[in-house]
Parts: structure tokens; sequence; C-alpha cells
């Protein structure tokens, strides 16, 4: 943080997602006064933290990451024109934003990364993908890493193309359990359970279960098998669940599959 602090990181956007990190990154001892803030409607907390809001920036900053959102990109990132083309390194969590385009807007020699991080990242726990372009350096993706490690795991790409399929399994995965807590929530309350007990229930399960997926040895294959009875509860609703046709396996692989296919046709614009 030694560079970023001296040089000062600029900060385009800062929603949900850019406050997520901001405040990773000033908990992690960035200097308040390194950071510019790019947002036409910021929030009061930003204004509250010190940060350099729609301020001059500095002329030689060391990142400059973009979060806005992908409609707003056309208006924002010809502003940072002049920063491109130099020792500025760009980091994007901006979806469907492929590096040929930011290479076309800021120039071919701009050290670009392009990161795909999650919703979970508002509280610390998403998971980001990252891929830089050919001036990016192993140095450059560090940096990128260590900023993006503010707001949970990272995990690095061989190509860009498989961001598509990053975006289909990580990037719109927590709608998919999002919408399987509704749905266990209302196959409770189908069974008897107030609704509200069902709701806290299936919430904790899911919680629960994920937590355990994460910190066990064992695979997810065996955590399951080793709370399957013969012909139990658990197995009796497996078979449903299970179920090669009507099943999870082929319902996740057609929704991954979709999610994939939007993002590469959102990526071709």
């Amino acid at each position: 943080m030694t560079d970023i602090a001296r040089r000062g990181l600029v900060l385009l956007g800062c929603g949900k997602m850019g406050s997520a990190m901001l405040s990773g990154w000033l908990e992690g001892g960035l200097p308040a006064g390194s950071v510019w803030v790019l947002d036409p409607y910021p929030s009061d907390w930003v204004k509250n933290q010190g940060v350099h809001v729609n301020a001059e920036l500095p002329a030689d900053p060391a990142i400059v990451l973009i979060a806005v959102k992908p409609q707003m990109m056309g208006e924002a990132l010809p502003r940072m024109q002049a920063l491109g083309n130099g020792t500025t390194l760009f980091v994007s969590v901006a979806a469907g934003t492929s590096i040929a385009t930011y290479e076309e807007i800021l120039g071919a020699r701009t050290p670009i990364v392009r990161a795909m991080p999650n919703t979970p990242a508002a509280i610390g726990r998403g998971i980001t993908a990252l891929i830089g372009n050919d001036r990016a350096t192993v140095a450059d993706l560090d940096r990128a890493e260590s900023l993006l490690a503010a707001v949970g795991q990272t995990v690095r790409l061989e190509n860009e193309d498989q961001m598509d399929a990053v975006t289909g399994v990580s990037g719109s995965g927590p709608a998919y359990v999002f919408h399987l807590i509704e749905t266990l929530a209302a196959a409770g309350a189908a069974q008897g359970l107030p609704p509200d007990l069902a709701m806290k229930l299936a919430k904790a399960t899911v919680a629960g279960a994920g937590a355990l997926a994460e910190a066990a040895d064992e695979a997810p294959a065996q955590l399951r098998i080793n709370v399957t009875s013969p012909n139990g509860t658990t197995q009796a609703a497996l078979e449903v669940l299970m179920d090669p046709e009507s099943g999870f396996p082929g319902l996740m692989e057609r929704a991954v599959a979709a999610a994939t296919d939007r993002s590469r046709e959102l990526s071709r614009g």
C-alpha cells in the first residue's frame, strides 16, 4: 500500500461495491487523504470518510479503480483518458466491459486488470476473479489482488474468455442461493410451518451449510453423503433433487449456461 498511499488511488464510482471496497481499504490502513472518489451522487458515508470527493485528481495516481455501472461507462471512462498509456494501473470491477474496450478508450499501452466480484463483497465475504492485459505485470496483478482482497477471496483466471463462466457461477450465483432460500422457506410453510419460522430455518441452514462446506476438508459430495442415512429422510429428498432429468444437476447446468451466454452477448455489445 506504500506506493498507493504516496501516489494516490482514484475510485471511479462509489455505490455499494465501491463503498464496500473503500471501507476495507481504510480499515486496512490506507490513508483517507490518498483516496479520490469521483461520483455524481456520493453518499453521506463517503463524504464523512475524509477522502477527496469530486476534487481535482493527482497527476499520476497508482491505481484507478472503475466501479461505475456499465451503462455509465461511456460517460465516465473518457474522463480518465489523460491517465492512460502511463504507469497508472486501471482495475475494473464493472460487469460486461472487455479489456479491449478499455484499451480502445484508454490506450493500448495502459496496464489494465479486469475483475468480477460478487455481492457478498458488501460484507467482506465475496470472491473476485481477475485477469490482466498484456501490459499488466505480475506486480500489477499483485497490487490489484491486494486491493480486491479487502472484500473477500480472489482467484486469477487463465484467459479473459473464462470471465463469462465466472459470471454464470459466482457473479450471478448469489441470486441462485437467495432463490433457494426463498423456495426452501416456501416449501417449509407448505408443510405447515409458520412462514417466519420457515424463513429463519432456511436462511440459517443455507448459511451454515455454506460455511461448513468452505471450512471442511471433505468435498461437498462427501459432506452430502455424511448426512444421508440409508432409506432416511435426506435420501428421500435427494432422490427428488438429484433426478438427472428434473433435479438440480440439469437445472443448474441450464441456469449457469443461460447466464454465461447472456454475459457473452452483453460483452459483445
